[in-house]
């Protein structure tokens, strides 16, 4: 069975390497150049730092850990998107090659989904790249629509998408 909870201070450089390592096993920190982006790299790997400023959340199956997300209310550090007291975020989103197709990214989305509830937010937003296809499935099986008018291009080459869900 799989637990979430918060990240621990122990498994911080864990949920950094695991983060790293989900991004990268898609090419997601490939430019389209065949560079790769060592600044989101290196974002990602500093999990302590967005468990500072956000909450930092981790998937553990069986004394695993097999996925974390950075769960953004309004006023996070790491929020993007979330502008207004209605509104929170997540990011970060990631699960270990070898635990894809258990359900884990779905855990993890229905848990930040929780937290809005409880907070009494009534919208969450997100942040994807275009390329993420199976996450924009996995959203939109949740409820997620696209909002391209709060999509975003940090950087030449890339583009992220947006999508929200209202609670």
């Amino acid at each position: 069975m799989v637990v979430i909870r918060p990240a621990l201070e122990a498994e911080y450089e864990a949920v950094g390497a695991l983060s790293v390592a989900g991004y990268d096993a898609d090419g997601y920190l490939t430019y389209p150049d065949g560079t790769f982006d060592d600044g989101y790299a290196g974002w990602l790997a500093d999990a302590a730092s967005r468990a500072d400023k956000s909450t930092l959340l981790v998937a553990i199956d069986d004394d695993e850990l097999v996925g974390t997300v950075t769960w953004c209310p309004y006023g996070s550090g790491d929020a993007q998107l979330a502008k207004e007291p209605h509104q929170g975020e997540f990011r970060t989103l990631s699960i270990a090659p070898e635990a894809r197709g258990r359900g884990i990214g779905q855990a993890l989305v229905e848990h930040c989904l929780g937290l809005a509830r409880e907070a009494g937010l009534t919208e969450v937003l997100l942040f994807s790249l275009l390329e993420m296809v199976p996450a924009h499935r996995l959203y939109a099986r949740l409820g997620f629509v696209r909002r391209p008018e709060l999509d975003w291009s940090p950087e030449p080459d890339v583009i992220l998408w947006a999508f929200s869900v209202d609670l």
